[in-house]
């Protein structure tokens, strides 16, 4: 009897361990795959996809072109453009400019191809076209949960605006936006020399809160000269002090207080170029001179027109809604479907 006791016993004992390795495996495998199925990723049903509007985006890292469905790039965008912690309606806000930006690219492509992606609408370079990121970033970057939980609210916000466009008089706007404005967006006319009625300074008080609301930058005056063309290690120190020295000084300011243009030894600059030339995050800066060093200080991170996107956060954070957020950087513009 104790013999044959014994055997059912581990008999039982094996089953129960298969038994709990079965579990062990849904639990770990299957489970997250369906939830993320059920929730949805960044690409969305495929039953959806199948009927709406596709862009054709040059990814430069796969060098080659993909087609992907309007709203599945437009949450690739929003993933690649605003820190996925930002508060919901600020990033319904970013999927309309998102979108209309798409849009209004594609528009232009079809007319006449951009020489740097002919075959595509977009590219995935920021600093030509708009940031995006594939399906799965967010779960490398914060984690698998976590990510999760910003996949699916960035899903909810393009979900939520979905069709939706900004436009002036009819026609798409560009919707350009940038990291934060420094307390006041710049305008247009004042940034690129052209005006767009609904490009103007608006305040932005909301920006004070951004992690890189002030930024530094530091050259020795050998580099600056090898980056510029000029030759400031000559030149005596006091030379180079703000507001007397007039080794650099600042010919004309924007209406906001940005440089507008600025005269470096015996060549003059504009804020815009740089800004490019020495990196640093805005036009708004005042620099500082110690011993054979000269520290630029910024105010403010990107170009400064349009929709501040720590601005955006900020007026989410006080209870507006994204309409109200794209009313404000947007002057007299209309939200509507396309």
């Amino acid at each position: 009897m104790l013999g044959i006791t014994g055997g059912w016993g581990a008999f039982s004992l094996r089953k129960l361990l298969g038994i709990a390795i079965i579990f062990l495996f849904a639990l770990v495998i299957i489970l997250p795959s369906l939830i993320i199925k059920g929730l949805g990723s960044l690409r969305g049903p495929v039953e959806v996809e199948t009927q709406e509007r596709v862009v054709r985006l040059w990814d430069q890292a796969r060098g080659e072109v993909i087609v992907l469905p309007l709203e599945t790039y437009v949450a690739g965008v929003v993933a690649g453009e605003m820190p996925a912690e930002f508060e919901l309606e600020a990033l319904k806000a970013q999927a309309v400019a998102a979108r209309t930006y798409t849009l209004k690219k594609i528009e232009e492509a079809r007319a006449k191809p951009d020489s740097k992606h002919p075959q595509a609408d977009l590219c995935t370079d920021p600093s030509h076209c708009q940031a995006w990121v594939p399906e799965g970033v967010l779960r490398q970057k914060y984690g698998f949960w976590r990510g999760l939980r910003y996949e699916k609210k960035i899903r909810q916000a393009v979900e939520a605006t979905r069709g939706l466009v900004l436009t002036y008089q009819g026609e798409l706007i560009v919707p350009v936006y940038h990291s934060n404005s420094g307390g006041r967006t710049e305008s247009a006319a004042a940034v690129w020399g052209y005006d767009i009625p609904y490009l103007q300074s608006v305040p932005s008080p909301w920006d004070r809160e951004a992690p890189r609301f002030r930024n530094t930058v530091t050259f020795t005056l050998a580099e600056l000269d090898q980056k510029l063309g000029v030759n400031l290690s000559v030149v005596p120190a006091a030379a180079l002090i703000p507001p007397k020295g007039q080794a650099i000084k600042v010919e004309e300011y924007t209406p906001t207080g940005r440089i507008k243009t600025i005269k470096i030894g015996n060549k003059t600059f504009k804020g815009t170029e740089l800004r490019q030339l020495l990196g640093l995050s805005s036009t708004d800066f005042t620099w500082q001179v110690q011993g054979d060093r000269i520290t630029f200080i910024s105010v403010g991170n990107g170009h400064g027109v349009g929709l501040s996107q720590y601005g955006a956060n900020g007026m989410a954070k006080e209870g507006k809604n994204f309409l109200d957020i794209l009313y404000h950087y947007y002057r007299g513009v209309k939200v509507e479907k396309r």
